[in-house]
Protein backbone atom coordinates (compact mmCIF):
# COMPACT_ATOMS: atom_id res chain seq x y z
CA UNK A 1 0.00 0.00 0.00
CA UNK A 2 1.84 3.33 -0.59
CA UNK A 3 1.76 6.23 1.58
CA UNK A 4 -1.77 7.87 -0.42
CA UNK A 5 -4.08 4.75 -0.01
CA UNK A 6 -3.07 5.19 3.30
CA UNK A 7 -4.31 7.98 4.11
CA UNK A 8 -7.67 7.55 2.33
CA UNK A 9 -7.91 4.45 4.34
CA UNK A 10 -8.04 6.18 8.04
CA UNK A 11 -11.47 4.93 10.08
CA UNK A 12 -14.08 7.62 10.56
CA UNK A 13 -15.82 8.39 13.56
CA UNK A 14 -19.56 6.91 12.50
CA UNK A 15 -17.03 3.76 11.93
CA UNK A 16 -17.12 3.46 15.85
CA UNK A 17 -19.82 2.02 17.80
CA UNK A 18 -22.36 4.64 19.06
CA UNK A 19 -21.81 3.16 22.48
CA UNK A 20 -17.85 3.81 22.29
CA UNK A 21 -18.09 7.65 21.41
CA UNK A 22 -20.24 7.83 23.90
CA UNK A 23 -18.33 6.14 26.76
CA UNK A 24 -14.88 8.53 25.05
CA UNK A 25 -17.02 11.80 25.19
CA UNK A 26 -17.77 10.76 28.79
CA UNK A 27 -14.37 10.92 29.70
CA UNK A 28 -13.33 13.86 27.75
CA UNK A 29 -11.15 11.72 25.21
CA UNK A 30 -11.28 11.04 21.74
CA UNK A 31 -9.81 9.08 18.95
CA UNK A 32 -7.34 11.23 16.52
CA UNK A 33 -6.97 9.05 13.59
CA UNK A 34 -10.82 10.06 12.10
CA UNK A 35 -8.99 14.16 12.61
CA UNK A 36 -5.56 13.63 11.90
CA UNK A 37 -6.05 14.91 8.22
CA UNK A 38 -7.37 17.81 9.58
CA UNK A 39 -4.47 18.77 12.06
CA UNK A 40 -2.02 17.38 9.49
CA UNK A 41 -2.55 17.64 6.32
CA UNK A 42 -0.42 16.27 3.67
CA UNK A 43 1.84 18.78 2.00
CA UNK A 44 0.81 22.27 2.66
CA UNK A 45 -1.64 23.42 5.29
CA UNK A 46 -5.47 23.83 4.97
CA UNK A 47 -5.57 27.90 5.09
CA UNK A 48 -9.20 29.90 6.12
CA UNK A 49 -7.77 33.31 5.57
CA UNK A 50 -8.88 34.75 2.24
CA UNK A 51 -6.63 36.81 0.00
CA UNK A 52 -8.41 40.36 0.49
CA UNK A 53 -8.18 44.52 0.47
CA UNK A 54 -9.55 46.79 2.93
CA UNK A 55 -9.49 49.73 1.23
CA UNK A 56 -8.95 52.89 3.24
CA UNK A 57 -11.51 55.21 0.90
CA UNK A 58 -14.45 52.97 2.58
CA UNK A 59 -13.25 52.14 5.84
CA UNK A 60 -12.45 55.63 6.46
CA UNK A 61 -16.06 57.42 6.73
CA UNK A 62 -17.10 54.55 9.14
CA UNK A 63 -13.86 55.63 11.47
CA UNK A 64 -14.43 58.82 11.29
CA UNK A 65 -18.17 58.43 12.44
CA UNK A 66 -16.83 56.23 15.26
CA UNK A 67 -15.27 59.44 16.28
CA UNK A 68 -18.78 60.91 16.11
CA UNK A 69 -20.61 58.24 17.99
CA UNK A 70 -18.13 57.03 20.19
CA UNK A 71 -16.07 59.63 22.77
CA UNK A 72 -12.76 58.20 23.85
CA UNK A 73 -13.50 57.53 27.22
CA UNK A 74 -16.34 55.25 25.73
CA UNK A 75 -14.14 53.59 23.77
CA UNK A 76 -10.43 53.81 25.47
CA UNK A 77 -8.75 52.75 22.04
CA UNK A 78 -11.29 54.27 19.42
CA UNK A 79 -10.62 51.57 16.54
CA UNK A 80 -12.25 49.44 13.44
CA UNK A 81 -10.42 45.82 13.35
CA UNK A 82 -10.08 44.40 9.94
CA UNK A 83 -11.32 41.12 10.04
CA UNK A 84 -10.59 38.20 7.27
CA UNK A 85 -13.68 37.47 6.03
CA UNK A 86 -12.24 33.93 6.03
CA UNK A 87 -12.56 33.96 9.67
CA UNK A 88 -15.56 36.14 10.06
CA UNK A 89 -16.44 39.33 12.27
CA UNK A 90 -16.25 37.28 15.41
CA UNK A 91 -12.78 36.26 14.76
CA UNK A 92 -11.31 40.35 14.73
CA UNK A 93 -7.99 38.68 13.10
CA UNK A 94 -6.57 39.78 9.55
CA UNK A 95 -4.71 36.43 9.47
CA UNK A 96 -4.98 33.78 12.35
CA UNK A 97 -1.19 35.61 14.03
CA UNK A 98 -1.81 39.61 13.04
CA UNK A 99 -4.21 41.61 14.31
CA UNK A 100 -5.13 44.49 12.44
CA UNK A 101 -6.85 47.80 13.41
CA UNK A 102 -7.75 51.24 12.47
CA UNK A 103 -7.06 53.85 15.38
CA UNK A 104 -8.61 57.36 15.36
CA UNK A 105 -7.64 60.04 17.77
CA UNK A 106 -9.37 63.59 17.86
CA UNK A 107 -7.48 66.65 19.04
CA UNK A 108 -7.45 67.23 22.61
CA UNK A 109 -7.91 63.36 23.10
CA UNK A 110 -5.93 61.02 25.44
CA UNK A 111 -6.19 56.93 25.21
CA UNK A 112 -4.70 56.23 28.57
CA UNK A 113 -2.22 54.24 29.92
CA UNK A 114 -1.73 50.82 29.70
CA UNK A 115 0.92 47.85 29.06
CA UNK A 116 -0.19 44.49 27.77
CA UNK A 117 0.88 41.08 26.82
CA UNK A 118 0.79 41.33 23.24
CA UNK A 119 3.21 43.22 21.50
CA UNK A 120 2.25 46.05 18.91
CA UNK A 121 3.18 48.30 16.50
CA UNK A 122 1.53 51.76 15.27
CA UNK A 123 1.92 52.76 11.85
CA UNK A 124 0.69 56.51 10.97
CA UNK A 125 -1.71 56.31 8.07
CA UNK A 126 -2.80 60.01 8.37
CA UNK A 127 -2.37 63.47 10.41
CA UNK A 128 -0.17 65.08 12.41
CA UNK A 129 -0.35 66.50 16.17
CA UNK A 130 -0.59 63.09 17.40
CA UNK A 131 2.02 61.24 20.03
CA UNK A 132 2.53 58.06 21.52
CA UNK A 133 4.37 58.05 24.74
CA UNK A 134 6.26 54.28 25.79
CA UNK A 135 7.92 53.75 28.95
CA UNK A 136 8.72 58.11 28.98
CA UNK A 137 9.55 58.44 25.61
CA UNK A 138 7.15 61.29 23.74
CA UNK A 139 7.30 59.85 19.73
CA UNK A 140 5.49 62.19 17.59
CA UNK A 141 3.43 60.50 14.66
CA UNK A 142 3.43 61.77 11.36
CA UNK A 143 3.02 59.56 8.20
CA UNK A 144 4.70 56.63 7.68
CA UNK A 145 6.30 56.52 11.03
CA UNK A 146 6.74 53.03 12.54
CA UNK A 147 6.22 53.15 16.33
CA UNK A 148 6.70 50.04 18.92
CA UNK A 149 4.85 49.22 22.01
CA UNK A 150 7.02 46.08 23.02
CA UNK A 151 4.87 43.48 25.12
CA UNK A 152 4.83 44.73 29.03
CA UNK A 153 6.03 48.07 28.11
CA UNK A 154 3.57 51.06 29.25
CA UNK A 155 1.98 53.66 26.61
CA UNK A 156 -0.61 56.30 25.81
CA UNK A 157 -1.35 58.21 22.73
CA UNK A 158 -2.62 62.10 22.75
CA UNK A 159 -3.18 64.37 20.26
CA UNK A 160 -2.04 67.99 20.47
CA UNK A 161 -2.75 69.19 16.94
CA UNK A 162 -5.68 69.38 14.52
CA UNK A 163 -7.51 67.42 12.75
CA UNK A 164 -7.86 63.77 12.76
CA UNK A 165 -5.05 61.03 13.10
CA UNK A 166 -5.10 57.46 12.26
CA UNK A 167 -2.60 54.85 12.79
CA UNK A 168 -2.94 51.49 11.80
CA UNK A 169 -2.22 48.95 14.84
CA UNK A 170 -0.68 45.77 14.07
CA UNK A 171 -0.33 42.90 16.81
CA UNK A 172 0.58 39.19 17.83
CA UNK A 173 -2.57 39.14 19.73
CA UNK A 174 -4.29 36.33 18.37
CA UNK A 175 -1.31 33.70 18.99
CA UNK A 176 -1.40 36.02 22.69
CA UNK A 177 -4.78 35.06 22.98
CA UNK A 178 -4.96 31.71 21.98
CA UNK A 179 -2.78 30.54 24.54
CA UNK A 180 -4.85 32.73 27.22
CA UNK A 181 -1.89 35.05 28.29
CA UNK A 182 -3.94 37.79 27.04
CA UNK A 183 -4.77 40.93 29.27
CA UNK A 184 -3.82 44.58 30.17
CA UNK A 185 -2.74 47.08 33.48
CA UNK A 186 -3.75 50.25 33.41
CA UNK A 187 -1.59 53.01 34.90
CA UNK A 188 -1.64 56.16 35.82
CA UNK A 189 -0.62 58.71 33.08
CA UNK A 190 2.92 58.73 32.19
CA UNK A 191 5.36 62.50 33.03
CA UNK A 192 7.25 62.08 29.60
CA UNK A 193 11.38 62.51 29.41
CA UNK A 194 12.34 66.29 28.09
CA UNK A 195 13.80 66.00 24.66
CA UNK A 196 13.50 64.27 21.24
CA UNK A 197 13.29 60.21 20.82
CA UNK A 198 16.34 58.57 20.67
CA UNK A 199 15.21 57.90 16.71
CA UNK A 200 16.19 62.03 16.71
CA UNK A 201 19.20 61.57 18.78
CA UNK A 202 20.85 58.01 19.47
CA UNK A 203 20.22 55.97 15.96
CA UNK A 204 20.38 58.73 13.29
CA UNK A 205 22.56 56.71 10.85
CA UNK A 206 22.61 52.81 10.26
CA UNK A 207 26.08 51.49 11.61
CA UNK A 208 26.54 54.11 14.11
CA UNK A 209 25.03 53.36 17.95
CA UNK A 210 25.83 54.85 21.50
CA UNK A 211 29.57 53.49 22.48
CA UNK A 212 28.55 52.36 25.86
CA UNK A 213 25.71 49.95 24.10
CA UNK A 214 28.30 47.98 23.23
CA UNK A 215 28.42 46.55 26.63
CA UNK A 216 25.84 43.88 26.93
CA UNK A 217 25.06 45.20 30.40
CA UNK A 218 23.79 48.83 28.72
CA UNK A 219 21.69 47.38 26.13
CA UNK A 220 18.27 47.75 26.57
CA UNK A 221 15.62 45.05 25.24
CA UNK A 222 13.96 47.94 22.60
CA UNK A 223 16.54 50.97 21.96
CA UNK A 224 14.84 52.06 19.49
CA UNK A 225 11.05 52.96 19.55
CA UNK A 226 10.30 55.40 16.82
CA UNK A 227 11.15 54.62 13.10
CA UNK A 228 10.65 57.90 11.37
CA UNK A 229 9.42 57.19 7.69
CA UNK A 230 11.11 59.94 5.75
CA UNK A 231 14.51 58.04 6.98
CA UNK A 232 12.71 55.16 5.40
CA UNK A 233 12.19 56.59 2.16
CA UNK A 234 15.40 58.10 1.14
CA UNK A 235 17.14 54.98 2.34
CA UNK A 236 14.90 53.11 -0.07
CA UNK A 237 15.26 55.57 -2.85
CA UNK A 238 18.91 55.05 -2.55
CA UNK A 239 18.61 51.37 -2.27
CA UNK A 240 16.84 51.22 -5.73
CA UNK A 241 20.02 52.62 -7.35
CA UNK A 242 22.29 49.78 -6.50
CA UNK A 243 19.19 47.04 -6.63
CA UNK A 244 19.35 44.99 -9.76
CA UNK A 245 16.10 44.89 -12.00
CA UNK A 246 13.83 42.34 -10.09
CA UNK A 247 15.28 41.94 -7.02
CA UNK A 248 13.49 42.82 -3.95
CA UNK A 249 13.96 46.99 -2.80
CA UNK A 250 12.93 46.34 0.29
CA UNK A 251 14.42 47.25 3.97
CA UNK A 252 13.81 45.34 7.61
CA UNK A 253 13.45 47.48 10.52
CA UNK A 254 15.41 45.75 13.28
CA UNK A 255 16.89 46.28 16.70
CA UNK A 256 19.84 48.77 15.85
CA UNK A 257 22.12 47.03 18.08
CA UNK A 258 21.77 43.82 17.56
CA UNK A 259 20.62 43.76 13.74
CA UNK A 260 17.26 41.41 14.90
CA UNK A 261 14.17 41.69 14.69
CA UNK A 262 12.47 44.67 16.41
CA UNK A 263 9.91 42.65 17.85
CA UNK A 264 10.31 38.43 18.88
CA UNK A 265 7.22 37.80 17.26
CA UNK A 266 6.37 39.60 14.28
CA UNK A 267 8.54 41.17 11.08
CA UNK A 268 8.40 44.75 9.54
CA UNK A 269 9.55 46.07 6.51
CA UNK A 270 9.30 48.56 3.53
CA UNK A 271 9.77 48.27 0.47
CA UNK A 272 9.82 50.27 -2.94
CA UNK A 273 8.14 48.80 -5.97
CA UNK A 274 9.11 50.29 -9.87
CA UNK A 275 6.68 51.31 -11.91
CA UNK A 276 5.40 48.84 -14.17
CA UNK A 277 7.75 45.80 -12.74
CA UNK A 278 5.94 43.15 -11.78
CA UNK A 279 7.67 41.62 -8.22
CA UNK A 280 7.01 37.88 -6.98
CA UNK A 281 8.66 37.21 -4.20
CA UNK A 282 9.31 33.36 -3.04
CA UNK A 283 6.32 31.77 -1.45
CA UNK A 284 6.56 31.68 2.24
CA UNK A 285 5.44 29.98 5.25
CA UNK A 286 5.21 33.26 6.81
CA UNK A 287 1.14 34.65 6.36
CA UNK A 288 1.35 38.44 6.10
CA UNK A 289 -0.38 42.15 6.27
CA UNK A 290 0.53 44.70 3.76
CA UNK A 291 -0.03 48.71 3.64
CA UNK A 292 -0.10 50.68 1.34
CA UNK A 293 2.06 54.16 2.15
CA UNK A 294 1.87 55.47 -1.46
CA UNK A 295 0.82 55.37 -5.20
CA UNK A 296 -1.43 52.68 -6.68
CA UNK A 297 -1.37 48.92 -7.94
CA UNK A 298 -2.42 45.76 -8.28
CA UNK A 299 -1.50 42.41 -6.39
CA UNK A 300 -2.18 38.57 -7.30
CA UNK A 301 -2.47 36.43 -4.38
CA UNK A 302 -2.91 32.60 -4.87
CA UNK A 303 -4.72 34.01 -8.16
CA UNK A 304 -6.93 36.63 -6.51
CA UNK A 305 -6.26 39.98 -8.36
CA UNK A 306 -7.00 42.66 -5.74
CA UNK A 307 -6.27 46.55 -6.88
CA UNK A 308 -5.04 48.74 -4.12
CA UNK A 309 -4.03 52.89 -3.55
CA UNK A 310 -2.79 54.69 -0.61
CA UNK A 311 -3.48 53.57 2.65
CA UNK A 312 -5.25 50.63 1.60
CA UNK A 313 -4.26 46.92 3.85
CA UNK A 314 -4.18 43.42 2.17
CA UNK A 315 -4.34 40.42 3.56
CA UNK A 316 -1.46 37.39 2.49
CA UNK A 317 -2.19 33.83 3.69
CA UNK A 318 0.53 31.13 4.57
CA UNK A 319 1.95 29.74 1.67
CA UNK A 320 0.49 32.12 -0.90
CA UNK A 321 1.77 32.72 -4.32
CA UNK A 322 2.49 36.68 -4.64
CA UNK A 323 2.93 39.42 -7.64
CA UNK A 324 2.95 43.42 -6.46
CA UNK A 325 3.02 45.03 -9.38
CA UNK A 326 2.82 49.34 -9.13
CA UNK A 327 0.71 51.44 -11.67
CA UNK A 328 1.20 55.10 -12.29
CA UNK A 329 4.23 55.70 -10.68
CA UNK A 330 6.42 53.84 -7.88
CA UNK A 331 4.77 52.20 -4.70
CA UNK A 332 5.54 52.00 -1.31
CA UNK A 333 4.28 48.95 0.76
CA UNK A 334 5.05 48.02 4.56
CA UNK A 335 4.61 44.94 5.14
CA UNK A 336 3.85 43.02 8.92
CA UNK A 337 4.14 39.11 9.05
CA UNK A 338 5.25 36.43 11.18
CA UNK A 339 8.31 35.28 9.99
CA UNK A 340 9.98 35.59 13.30
CA UNK A 341 7.52 33.55 15.41
CA UNK A 342 7.75 30.76 13.02
CA UNK A 343 11.60 31.21 12.71
CA UNK A 344 11.45 31.12 16.92
CA UNK A 345 8.88 27.85 16.73
CA UNK A 346 11.48 26.27 13.83
CA UNK A 347 9.01 26.03 10.88
CA UNK A 348 9.59 28.91 8.69
CA UNK A 349 10.39 28.08 5.15
CA UNK A 350 10.65 29.71 1.46
CA UNK A 351 10.22 27.45 -1.08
Amino acid sequence: MNPSQHADSLGRLEDLPADYIAQMHALSIAPLWPQLRGLLPRGKPVRATQPFVWQYKDVRPQLMRAGELTPIEKAERRVLVLCNPGHGVDKLIATPTIYVGLQLILPGEVAPNHRHTPSAVRFVVEGSGGFTTVDGEKCPMHKGDLILTPAGLWHEHGHEGTGPVVWLDALDLPMVYAMEASYAIEGPSQIARPGLDASQTRYQRAGLVPYESLSLNARAAYPQIRYPWPDVRAALISLEKATAPGAAVQLAYVNPETGQPCLPTLGFSAQLLRQGEDFSPRRRSASSVVHVIEGHGQSEIDGVSLHWSEGDTLAVPTHAQVTHRAQNGQAFLFHVDDAPMQRALGFYQEF
